[in-house]
């Protein structure tokens, strides 16, 4: 008796952890762990056609019941479904043939195996279920920001919990440069994607997508998410630089404006979040050239030469507008790229005297007289043209490019020998 009674206080227990730690709703929770009960008795009578599974998880209990129809003694055919007369009236002397006993059954007597695998299966399937319904909640928030706790740093990733205590990884490729984070802090990012190899979901965060960088924009600027205004285009660097092309159907709505508000109040509660990453602002055009020359801001474009078929432009500009237009690290021009969809070639606009005819010449022409690395380097800044290196001030080749000086002014020389010939 007392094996019994502890078998069965052993299963109520079970019940009430499953219902006190488990997010999972009552009517689902008594289908998993009846369909576990109906698991054990297949494997224990190879059929759970004829039985009754009775649960309240509320209360910890249950009951199960075996029907059978009585028959003569002798002719039991299926004990499953048929029981014979003189054991139906050991239940109840009043049975007679073709009635049927509903005989309840003690789970507890199936034995400390049947009983073990009873957990096990209400356990694997309850996990399944945890992981599906994990996999569900977060797919559909694919691309908005969650928050969450950090609970672990490691090299490579963080793992924060969200409010539920589910585990949520941020790698280290998706966190902005000037990340950082204490165990119990919380952090912000956008659900980048939900990985489910075997079942098993894996929640990854992002705080580097330009969907993180969205979706800040539309909780501080109210006209975003009322349709007043429309994000037309994003290009980011993250930790350093981005820039954002909004538009607005509404004449009397200033969307540059509205999106960095007063004194830039709007703005900067972003840019903190992205720890002092700048962000410009611009309006939105389907004229390219003026796309192009807002893009390149703060530089002051004095024209521009379009190639549509190959995407490119030719961008002529003051001297002293050259260094603005190309950025530090050449982020300005990057992102000007980014954000326009065009290869974009800054020169220098030549006054009087010093404009010249000749046709430039990409840098990779000079492949056999520049090392290839040292060309690399200086394309990262953007100029892909020898003229664009020529009209560039020798001091960003030095420092931005990262050349020596004897580099750098014998890649000059190589260039302007080639229009002096």
């Amino acid at each position: 008796m007392a094996k019994k009674n502890q078998s069965q206080v052993n299963l109520i227990s079970t019940f009430k952890d499953f219902k006190e730690n488990k997010n999972i709703d009552r009517t689902t929770l008594v289908s998993v762990i009846e369909d576990s009960f109906r698991s054990v008795l297949q494997k224990t009578y190879g059929s759970d056609e004829n039985f009754d599974v009775i649960v309240n998880p509320d209360k910890g209990d249950f009951e199960i019941y075996r029907n059978r129809v009585v028959v003569e003694d002798g002719a039991v055919k299926n004990e499953n479904a048929e029981i014979c007369l003189s054991e139906a009236q050991k239940i109840d002397e009043d049975f007679e043939v073709g009635e049927e006993v509903s005989e309840k059954i003690e789970f507890s007597k199936f034995g400390r195996r049947a009983i073990l695998t009873l957990r096990q299966t209400m356990a694997s399937k309850i996990l399944d279920l945890e992981h599906d319904n994990l996999y569900n909640k977060y797919v559909d928030k694919i691309g908005t920001i969650v928050s969450g706790e950090v609970y672990q740093i490691w090299k490579r990733e963080m793992l924060l919990l969200d409010d539920e205590g589910n585990e949520l990884l941020l790698p280290k490729n998706e966190q902005i440069p000037g990340d950082f984070f204490r165990k119990g802090e919380t952090a912000r990012a956008v659900v980048a994607r939900v990985d489910n190899a075997n079942n098993n979901p894996k929640i990854i965060l992002s705080r580097t997508s330009t969907e993180f960088l969205l979706r800040l924009l539309e909780q501080e600027v109210p006209e975003i998410n009322d349709g007043l205004i429309t994000v037309q285009r994003v290009a980011r660097i993250p930790g350093e630089r981005a820039k954002i092309a909004v538009e607005s159907y509404n004449e009397r709505i200033d969307p540059v404006g509205a999106c960095v508000g007063v004194k830039g109040s709007r703005i900067h509660g972003i840019v903190r979040e992205l720890h002092n990453e700048n962000i410009d602002v611009i309006n939105y055009t389907t004229n390219t050239k003026l796309f192009i020359q807002r893009s390149l801001s703060p530089a002051a474009v004095s024209s521009i030469t379009l190639d549509e078929e190959a995407k490119k432009a030719e961008v002529y500009l003051k001297p002293d507008q050259v260094s603005l237009a190309i950025g530090k690290n050449g982020d300005n021009i990057k992102l000007a790229s980014m954000l326009t969809g065009y290869t974009i070639d800054v020169f220098r606009e030549l006054d009087g005297d010093e404009q010249q005819d000749e046709e430039d010449i990409y840098l990779d022409e000079f492949k056999d007289e520049i090392d290839p690395w040292i060309i690399d380097a200086i394309k990262s800044l953007g100029l892909e043209t020898a003229k664009s290196v020529l009209g560039a001030p020798r001091a960003m080749l030095v420092e931005k490019a990262d050349l020596e000086e004897d580099t750098v002014d014998e890649v000059i020389r190589i260039l302007k020998a080639e229009f002096e010939e």
